[in-house]
């Protein structure tokens, strides 16, 4: 007997509730019409994820419990496996239902809660128990939900109770070399429990995390023997049978340039998209940070939602102002210079009595930063388009960025991308068509604040800041560590120092889209008043 299974990568919305259904009742009449005998959608499907507090309202689980007895009206015909939050015996859960003949068949809860990285979950629901088997065409299915299959046990459980195949709902946030740690654990489950594994992911971007898809099956040697497109929602038709599945799907993988780069795509077409902002704007400087975030938004929105503006102080090079206008020619985006030396002069003019007695510092630089910032909000105001921000994430470590400067803004789209990284992904979206004029490439780094400035005056060069940050700050190695690996001492406690300064800074920064396994958001919290010394 085969079972056809329909694996619906979704791209849903959080709280929008009668459009998710849209979506997973558009994908139950699709899989019907291709033969398919069940849908089997992503983790909390119905509601989006991650919900966050919305699940400490009441009302929110009784307007999902209504939109499901909805979807399964509306699904007369299939079967379809669908992630929803349950409200019953006086606890929450992350659940799964099966929708059958119009009404809800049964319901298996979330064993294994994650409370570790970007996940809270332990916050809002109760652990569910026991398995949950279930049959479809013959065929007994076992259901798991995301964080179960990363431990052992419930994959086992789920054989015990009679499974022949274990079926998966997730919501798997992406972070480089995500895809291969989703195969490895897998494959640990299927070892244990001795079954093949359909795995669905769902797709988008959701505030700072996206969630790339990549949905796959295993059969039960650990074989892959179906692999969807990454970063695009799908359905895909997947048959189960003699233990096997089978697919014509079987999608290679990409590099790591080419999956960050599509991730950072959906995550500023999602966010501006789905919180129904017109468009985007952003200041161009002449360099590479501001260059790659205007090729993103401008690959993910398209050139007509997207402005650039320009806006030369007298240290200001030439070359800048040439590449940004070659740049924006390339990509055919509105274009304006508003030149900030008479706000320069105005300021100056305002606070030269209260400076009475003190030379220029990085004040006066502060100022330029915060009169651009100033223009580019009013600019959002006026016109209604969310302003993205270009500061990377070693600029975010070490606090070389200026309050309500250049960090102001709605969005921070490379904010988790090492400044090593970055040129990376320009030669990158280079490789696909070239629209990064190759000065921007070459030269050396400056704020262009002061005369002849370059970052590394006062950073270490980024090599080594970015080794220092990776390490420290991702993989939460000590000093000593970091040391033994042969940097210097001096860089490390420099760059350590400036990282633990700045947490004030980054409390205040725009959200930003999450590709490392720990960016400066929901699973960086550092206090920011803290006396703790690292010991060297």
């Amino acid at each position: 007997m085969t079972l056809r299974i329909a694996v619906a990568q979704l791209n849903c919305t959080v709280g929008d509730l009668p459009g998710n259904v849209a979506l997973i009742r558009e994908a139950a009449l699709s899989a019907r019409a291709a033969g398919a005998h069940l849908v089997l959608t992503p983790e909390l499907a119905l509601c989006g994820y991650p919900p966050e507090d919305l699940l400490l309202r009441e009302d929110f689980y009784f307007a999902c419990e209504r939109e499901l007895s909805a979807l399964a009206e509306a699904c007369a015909g299939i079967d379809v496996l669908v992630g929803h939050p349950l409200f019953a015996d006086g606890e929450a859960y992350n659940a799964a239902s099966l929708l059958r003949d119009g009404k809800v068949l049964t319901s298996y809860r979330k064993n294994r809660l994650p409370n570790y990285e970007v996940f809270d979950e332990v916050r809002y629901f109760a652990p569910g128990e026991d398995a949950c088997v279930i049959e479809v065409q013959g065929v007994k299915v076992g259901i798991n939900i995301c964080a179960d299959v990363w431990e052992a046990g419930t994959a086992a459980a789920a054989r015990a109770a009679g499974a022949e195949v274990l079926l998966v709902l997730n919501a798997s946030p992406y972070h480089m070399e995500k895809q291969a740690q989703r195969h490895e654990v897998l494959r640990e489950r299927v070892q244990e429990a001795g079954i093949g594994v359909l795995y669905c992911n769902l797709v988008g971007g959701q505030d700072e995390l996206v969630f790339d898809g990549g949905s796959f099956a295993l059969d039960a040697n650990g074989a892959l023997s179906y692999q969807a497109p990454a970063f695009e929602a799908r359905v895909d038709i997947v048959d189960f049978a003699g233990g096997k599945f089978a697919s014509s799907v079987k999608v290679a993988r990409a590099s790591v340039e080419a999956e960050v780069y599509a991730a950072l795509k959906l995550g500023v077409r999602d966010y501006i998209g789905k919180n129904r902002f017109p468009g985007a704007l952003l200041g161009l400087s002449g360099g590479v940070d501001s260059a790659l975030t205007l090729a993103i938004a401008v690959d993910a929105l398209g050139a007509d939602k997207v402005r650039a503006v320009m806006m030369p102080s007298p240290y200001t090079a030439q070359m800048s102002l040439d590449d940004s206008r070659e740049m924006v020619k390339l990509l055919g985006v509105r274009y304006d210079e508003l030149a900030i030396q008479p706000a320069m002069d105005t300021f100056e003019s305002m606070l030269t009595p209260l400076f009475e007695g003190r030379g220029a510092d990085t004040t006066e630089e502060n100022l330029q930063a915060r009169i651009r910032g100033m223009s580019l909000m009013a600019l959002s105001n006026k016109f209604g388009s969310i302003v993205l921000t270009t500061g990377n994430k070693s600029e975010m470590a070490v606090g070389y960025a200026t309050l309500y400067g250049d960090m102001a803004g709605g969005f921070a789209v490379i904010k988790d991308i090492l400044k090593t990284f970055v040129y990376r992904l320009c030669a990158y979206r280079n490789s696909l068509s070239y629209v990064i004029p190759q000065n921007i490439l070459t030269r050396a780094p400056s704020a262009e604040l002061k005369p002849d400035q370059k970052d590394q005056d006062s950073l270490p060069p980024y090599e080594v800041l970015d080794a220092i940050i990776e390490a420290y700050m991702e993989r939460n190695e000590s000093p000593r560590e970091i040391i033994a690996a042969g940097y210097s001492e001096h860089d490390v406690r420099r760059v350590i120092g400036m990282l633990r300064r700045n947490e004030y800074k980054r409390r205040q920064a725009p959200v930003g889209i999450r590709v490392t396994q720990r960016g400066f958001g929901r699973d960086w919290r550092c206090p920011i008043t803290n006396r703790y010394a690292d010991e060297f």
